[in-house]
């Protein structure tokens, strides 16, 4: 392995760990109610999820948020992580195109 990819890899952990203190704040402020900040470098599939445990303990039956949608919220993160929602998301937009007869361009 050459310095730059030793470099390279040991910035993409330390993204992932950032990443990982910054999902697990807004967990928590998604589950006590303090809503969900956006422009914190989490995609959109896991603001979703997020704001669905915020929604569901916020406007849900007794304020008490399911294990099942944290769950969902970790899995979207996970994807995040990953790379799998933005391929997703590729995908979704290269059918689109394809949709209405355009190319995609790179």
């Amino acid at each position: 392995m050459t310095d730059e990819q030793h470099e390279r890899d040991g910035q993409d952990e330390r993204d992932g760990q950032r990443l990982r203190r910054v999902f697990a704040a807004a967990l928590d402020d998604a589950l006590t109610g303090r809503g969900v900040a956006t422009c914190l470098g989490l995609d959109q599939e896991t603001e979703e999820a997020l704001w669905a445990v915020y929604d569901a303990g916020y406007f849900g039956a007794g304020r008490q948020v399911s294990e099942e949608r944290v769950a969902a919220a970790h899995r979207a993160f996970e994807g995040q992580l990953d790379g799998s929602n933005a391929a997703r998301w590729r995908e979704q937009l290269a059918r689109r195109y394809a949709e209405h007869g355009l190319e995609r361009g790179r």
